[in-house]
């Protein structure tokens, strides 16, 4: 099978198309399709209704790029606007502290633990505590709001709000067939496929000092315009053969911060859908961030700032790059 991607673009100021996607050429998906005579896909204008109808669209877009010959005259992925490629998606899911490596430093980093211990010794009792919460506990999860979700390549707006914006480079779960209570065994069953996506995080604004006693607020501190870059395509879940076992990159103005693997998830894809799905209907075109491997801001203690540009790519999914601009910019 030819492998491909779908996205979202635009020419210039044009409307938003949903595009095919093979080696880094995009074509039109409504006027590839009435090419060839798949009128059962020329209807389908964007990438969430072809969610919609996973199980019906999926095998006419296999048709459609196995016919593909040559992508000459198709528009080269860097000229056009890239735009989120689920455009919007319904829901948005997060994971958070899933990477043991990442949640271990948090802790050393914090000095969240037992009084007395030295630094090896935290990292050894934090260990412990990730090896037991896998054993028996289960993922951590929130929301985040849709209007936080931008395209790949958008500049990041730095907002006056916070003075410790941070990254969180991680592989996003698209959703392509929705449910309710779906056990871990069947859960893949409703992957359409993967992306990028950078929960970009206001650290200073996640813990609430008003009143303790309210914890984290996630609105606030992941909710806020831009903070969620999201493709800059979608790829089906058979051209990614493992993935548990990819590479993330994520560089801030040329400095390599992020570079490990899904391997060193906490809990899987698998047992995550379950669990969401355990108290939240999924639907289709719905987003699953599965959190962020080491290498946060928080562990080098520096932060965004206007300037910077960040460089992330996860295998086989692309590469995004964003700007940091402040807000008056």
């Amino acid at each position: 099978m030819k492998k491909y991607a779908l996205g979202t673009f635009s020419v210039k100021d044009g409307d938003p198309f949903a595009g095919l996607v093979v080696n880094e050429k995009v074509a039109p998906l409504t006027e590839l399709a009435a090419s060839r005579g798949e009128d059962g896909l020329a209807t389908f204008s964007s990438v969430l209704t072809i969610l919609d109808q996973w199980e019906h669209c999926k095998p006419i877009l296999d048709r459609v790029a196995a016919a593909v010959d040559a992508t000459d005259d198709w528009y080269a992925l860097s000229d056009l606007q890239v735009h989120p490629a689920v455009n919007l998606p319904r829901q948005i899911f997060c994971t958070g502290a899933n990477y043991r490596k990442h949640v271990v430093d948090l802790t050393v980093d914090s000095k969240v633990g037992p009084e007395g211990l030295g630094p090896d010794e935290l990292r050894r009792w934090a260990e412990n505590m990730m090896d037991e919460r896998v054993r028996i506990g289960d993922p951590y999860a929130f929301s985040k709001p849709v209007s936080a979700v931008s395209g790949a390549y958008d500049d990041l707006v730095l907002p006056a709000t916070t003075q410790k914006p941070d990254w969180e480079l991680e592989l996003a779960v698209v959703i392509g067939r929705g449910g309710y209570n779906i056990s871990r065994k069947h859960a893949l069953d409703h992957v359409a496929g993967y992306c990028i996506v950078n929960d970009i995080s206001a650290r200073d604004l996640i813990p609430r000092t008003d009143y303790k006693m309210l914890g984290t607020d996630w609105l606030r501190s992941k909710g806020q315009p831009g903070f969620l870059p999201l493709g800059p395509y979608l790829v089906p879940k058979e051209f990614v053969p493992n993935p548990h076992d990819l590479k993330l990159k994520l560089s801030v103005s040329g400095k390599v911060m992020q570079n490990e693997t899904t391997a060193d998830m906490l809990f899987s894809i698998e047992r995550q859908i379950e669990y969401i799905s355990r108290y939240s209907r999924l639907l289709p075109g719905d987003i699953i961030c599965t959190g962020s491997p080491a290498g946060n801001g928080t562990h080098y203690n520096r932060f965004l700032q206007a300037g910077d540009v960040i460089e992330a790519e996860i295998d086989g999914l692309g590469s995004q790059r964003q700007l940091c601009v402040t807000a008056h910019e």
